[in-house]
C-alpha cells in the first residue's frame, strides 16, 4: 500500500517518498504536488521502449559519450518540480550506479497519452527549457505518428518542427536517429 503524499513537498522530499512507494506506481511533482501517472497504454509503451531502443542505436552508432535512459529517471527541474520523462539522453560522464534523478539531459522524450497531453505539451515543454543542459524535446504522438520536435538555438531561440517519417537529426550532442516508430499494427 502507498503512503499518502504530503499536501506539498520539495523534489528532494518527492524523490525520498516516490521511491517508498509500490513498484509500478509513478509519479511526478509539479510546482510541489504529487501527481499520479496513469496505466500505460500498449502503443505507448511500445512506443517509448522503441524510441529509447532508436536513440541507443544512435548513440552507439556516434561513439558519443552519452547515456540513454528509459523512463524511471527522476529530472529535477527546480526545488518544486520533479518530471519523469519515458526517455532521456544525457552526456558526460556516467552518474553513480545509485542515482535516482539527473538535471542535465541534452535530449527529453515525453509519449502522449490522454491524461496527460496537455501537461506535455504545456508546462512540460516550458520547464524542460529551463534546463540549460536540454537542447531537443521531443512529443510523440502515437495517434499520427508524427513527432514535434522542439530544439533549442544558438542564441536561446526554441524552434518547433513536425516530423514524420525520416532520420531526425539532434545535434548537438550529433545524432543522427532512423526508424522512429514501430511497424504499424
Amino acid at each position: 500500500m502507498s503512503d499518502p503524499a504530503p499536501a506539498r513537498m520539495t523534489s528532494d522530499e518527492f524523490v525520498a517518498w516516490a521511491m517508498r512507494q509500490p513498484e509500478g506506481h509513478r509519479f511526478e511533482l509539479v510546482a510541489g504536488q504529487v501527481v499520479a501517472m496513469a496505466p500505460e497504454r500498449s502503443a505507448h509503451a511500445l512506443t517509448k521502449f522503441h524510441i529509447a531502443r532508436r536513440l541507443a542505436d544512435a548513440v552507439d552508432q556516434s561513439g558519443l559519450p552519452c547515456q540513454v535512459y528509459p523512463d524511471g529517471m527522476a529530472v529535477t527541474i527546480d526545488a518544486a518540480t520533479t518530471y519523469e520523462p519515458d526517455a532521456l539522453v544525457r552526456c558526460g560522464p556516467i552518474p553513480p550506479a545509485d542515482a535516482i534523478k539527473l538535471d542535465d539531459p541534452v535530449i527529453v522524450v515525453e509519449v502522449l497519452s490522454p491524461s496527460t497531453r496537455a501537461r506535455d505539451a504545456g508546462a512540460k515543454l516550458v520547464d524542460y527549457f529551463r534546463l540549460p543542459s536540454v537542447h531537443h524535446y521531443l512529443i510523440v504522438r502515437t495517434e499520427d505518428r508524427a513527432i514535434v520536435h522542439h530544439a533549442r538555438n544558438l542564441d536561446g531561440t526554441i524552434l518547433t518542427r513536425i516530423v514524420h517519417d525520416g532520420d531526425l537529426h539532434l545535434d548537438p550532442p550529433g545524432l543522427t536517429v532512423t526508424g522512429l516508430f514501430p511497424p504499424a499494427p
